[in-house]
């Protein structure tokens, strides 16, 4: 809220104003009314291998995160530019290759790569789109500076706490929506649908029939799977309800079965499709990823788009950025060590304890170190980890990350964030709902954001002017 100096920064002000009027006993009242009424909707959050918090209530912050709309224009710009390329380098890899015939990623980065989906080769997604759903994780560390973290091009979760938060700020304090001009996200539903209906496959010939595909209530993020569903009017569906009838995937209705055009999955490669992949899945879709290559349905986001956004790959992503489209990247990377590398590993080795290393496949703040914060076990435990697989982590340095405030029973307290907006990828073009998921260390001090560490969310304000 606050930069260099005792003043507010221009986007807090009149919020700043308004906050130094307010009482901190009503403050209170309104942050445990905002966690009942989270608690009567139902917003939880599975944690998995914890008994006791199966479903877990996610911790709200009241104070907003704001962006000025000068802000979100460069941050919107760079996102656009990034989503381009994503799809451009997926494109690629699985047609002619041009990027790796000419030296920008070593071959063994994609064909060693467990993402990476020989079946997708040559396949032709309709409009050419492989990822239809973003979410981009940045991170400031100063005044006008913001780095991409890292990209989320397979399922990224959030969007309906991002819908959630707003809805819940507007009904603790109405005052605030009539003193800011705030760019509303309310319509990110409606947005989806549109999107994803516009690229329906060749198959459909008339309204395109959508669903959701979840893998069932035992997932992190069955709540949102649902929660989307609901709102765009589309049917949510298990792999059970679904079979292929006549060479389309149909879903099964009281009617008979019926044709889905566009199917957003919320299921990993691995389980999509028991007879091309994990032939032990329960969750997929026998002979899906036939349909989807000869036409018949359109599957969101596409199989194979992993490759384009895990850890590895993300540290070539100003060379990718600069391939497709023939400009630097507008948001740079965080600067990344890449362990597969002897000179790298050796640097990263001797230097555990000030760097943050990270999973190459991993997520949701699992399998990470982050040096500053961890015992002498942990770190040891770790050099082993690196010492037998390598090319299974990335390094990065400790950024000096900014904070926003956060309200607690002695008054406002500065925590680390990052912010995941979400991009809408259809022919008709790109589409990036102003503001996103803010994400909240709830510890003093603490890096780490995210839900299943115990991260809290608040509201992201993008100011209209």
């Amino acid at each position: 809220m606050f930069g260099t100096g005792d003043e507010p920064r221009e986007p807090y002000k009149s919020y700043h104003k308004w906050f130094e009027g307010e009482q901190n006993a009503r403050l209170r009242r309104k942050a445990e009314e905002a966690e009942q009424a989270f608690r009567r909707t139902g917003i939880t959050f599975n944690v998995y291998g914890r008994e006791e918090a199966n479903e877990r209530l996610i911790p709200f912050d009241i104070v907003p995160h704001v962006l000025s709309n000068r802000e979100w224009q460069k941050l919107s710009e760079g996102i656009e530019q990034r989503v381009r390329a994503l799809n451009a380098f997926l494109h690629d890899i699985y047609h002619r290759q041009e990027i790796l015939k000419a030296g920008r990623i070593p071959a063994h980065m994609i064909s060693n790569n467990e993402a990476y989906l020989p079946k997708m080769i040559g396949v032709e997604p309709p409009g050419s789109i492989y990822t239809h759903i973003v979410g981009t994780d940045i991170v400031r560390t100063g005044e006008d500076e913001f780095f991409v973290l890292e990209d989320n091009a397979r399922t990224p979760s959030g969007v309906s706490y991002m819908l959630e938060n707003r809805e819940t700020m507007f009904e603790m304090f109405p005052e605030l929506f009539i003193q800011n001009r705030v760019c509303p996200v309310s319509t990110y539903p409606k947005r989806l649908r549109r999107s994803l209906a516009a690229c329906a496959p060749p198959a459909c010939d008339g309204k395109p029939v959508i669903a959701v595909l979840t893998p069932g209530i035992h997932n992190s993020a069955y709540f949102e799977h649902a929660f989307l569903a609901d709102e765009m009017g589309a049917e949510l569906v298990e792999g059970h309800d679904l079979r292929v009838v006549n060479g389309r995937v149909a879903m099964r209705t009281t009617q008979g079965y019926t044709p889905v055009d566009v199917l957003y999955r919320r299921v990993d490669d691995a389980f999509l499709d028991p007879l091309n992949f994990n032939p032990d899945s329960m969750l997929g879709v026998p002979g899906i990823l036939d349909v989807y290559r000869a036409g018949g349905i359109t599957i969101a986001n596409a199989p194979g788009t992993g490759i384009s956004d895990d850890k590895a790959i993300y540290s070539y992503m100003p060379d990718i950025v600069e391939f497709y489209t023939g400009e630097k990247a507008k948001l740079p990377n965080v600067p990344t060590w890449r362990c597969s590398e002897p000179d790298s590993l050796a640097y990263v080795l001797d230097n555990l304890s000030e760097l943050v290393v990270k999973e190459v496949h991993g997520s949701g703040g699992y399998g990470m170190l982050v040096g500053p914060a961890a015992s002498r076990k942990e770190i040891a435990d770790f050099r082993a980890k690196l010492k037998a697989k390598p090319d299974g982590y990335i390094a990065q340095p400790t950024l000096a990350l900014s904070t926003v405030p956060i309200f607690t029973n002695k008054g406002l307290a500065p925590r680390h964030v990052d912010l995941r907006p979400f991009v809408l990828v259809s022919p008709n073009g790109i589409d990036i709902t102003p503001g996103g998921l803010t994400r909240v260390a709830l510890k003093k001090g603490s890096l780490v954001v995210n839900s299943s560490q115990g991260g809290g969310t608040k509201d992201t304000w993008v100011l209209e002017s």
